[in-house]
């Protein structure tokens, strides 16, 4: 199969230039049946939690690994957290304060454009990259306005995307992404560790591996209840790094069936595994489902950035995992496979990993 650009290419989809942001710049009493959704579970937390869910969300600190006791006791509380939850705060994380800033400032500004100028980077037929919208199931929409461009390695930028952004949201996301790269190299390297895995293929694992960033803009709904910021899925990358840029929440993640809300910690980033990490450490580590709700009264903004292994390397378990009393749980394929398999299949919570699992009996379950 030829590689393509990006780890989102779309495959089945059909891409829309429908914008919510402008859908909602008079006032609506009825939301579009396009955008009505009802085929998604919609508990939120109830028991057995209880409390603030920014309480119940573990919290990993980066000043916390150090050598010494700290050390530690942080990377066993990762190693767990991995395993147990596959999100989580990230405080003391390294990145510019300024930086920060800036790409707050940059994005609004962006989604501040006319419709007109946005356009010129809209997703074009066949590709998920660019700005605008996804057909779901049954040609349902999400409620939000997207736009995601493949940033890493650098030659597989589409030249009518990054290259061609406004130069000041250009520069500032250019830094972002320097900052959010060597972040993201720490939490891996971390991660190889606490799961006592040899750093070396960690390292060829992500090295220059496929990057991408989406920044999303979720308009207020006047029913939040009825349609969905982005439909509930896993990530298909090796971690995901989101930055909440306006301080209004909607993430929500279910676990022990359950929804439950995400209240951020201010100035924290929120680190999540996805899929390709999953198949990494052998199901040690799991990718989460989740979603967002809109704001009934603000618009949320986020940008998240995606960090993959290489686009042509075989993806599996890692070998220094694998023994008699731990065998493969997930068969070998290119990560190019991997996303025409996940993105055929659309979002769907985490359907196509169980898909690529090895049944017990040893048997290849996507046969």
């Amino acid at each position: 199969m030829a590689a393509t650009s990006s780890v989102e290419d779309q495959f089945s989809f059909n891409s829309s230039s429908s914008s919510v942001q402008e859908l909602v710049k008079e006032p609506i009493k009825t939301i579009p049946q396009h955008y009505v959704r009802l085929d998604h579970r919609q508990l939120v937390l109830s028991a057995p939690y209880g409390g603030h869910p920014s309480q119940m969300l573990p919290i990993i600190d980066m000043n916390r690994f150090v050598p010494g006791k700290d050390f530690d006791a942080e990377l066993e509380k990762l190693h767990s957290t991995c395993k147990d939850w596959g999100f989580f705060q990230l405080v003391n994380h390294g990145v510019n304060s300024s930086i920060l800033k800036e790409v707050k400032e940059e994005v609004e500004g962006f989604y501040k454009l006319p419709l007109e100028e946005k356009m010129k980077y809209k997703m074009r037929e066949g590709d998920a990259e660019g700005y605008g919208n996804i057909e779901r199931d049954e040609g349902k929409l999400d409620w939000a306005d997207r736009f995601l461009m493949t940033t890493n390695p650098i030659h597989k930028r589409k030249p009518h995307l990054f290259p061609e952004l406004p130069s000041s949201l250009r520069n500032t996301l250019e830094s972002y992404i320097l900052e959010v790269q060597s972040l993201g190299k720490k939490l891996l390297l971390l991660m190889a560790e606490a799961l006592k895995m040899e750093e070396r293929e960690m390292t060829e694992c992500f090295e220059d591996g496929m990057q991408s960033l989406r920044m999303t803009y979720y308009p207020p709904c006047p029913q939040p209840e009825l349609v969905m910021g982005i439909t509930p899925h896993s990530d298909c990358s090796l971690i995901t790094i989101l930055h909440q840029l306006n301080g209004v929440d909607g993430l929500h993640i279910y676990k022990d069936g359950v929804w439950f809300p995400i209240s951020f910690l201010p100035n924290a980033l929120v680190v999540n595994v996805g899929d390709n990490l999953e198949i990494f450490s052998n199901g040690m580590y799991r990718s989460i489902e989740h979603k967002v709700v809109p704001n009934a009264e603000k618009e949320r903004m986020s940008v998240a950035f995606f960090i993959n292994p290489k686009f042509e390397v075989g993806v599996g378990p890692s070998p220094s995992l694998i023994n008699p009393q731990n065998p493969p749980l997930f068969k070998r394929f290119s990560l190019g496979q991997y996303v025409k398999g996940f993105f055929s299949q659309k979002l769907n919570g985490k359907s196509y990993l169980q898909h690529i699992r090895i049944a017990d009996n040893g048997e290849d379950k996507s046969a």
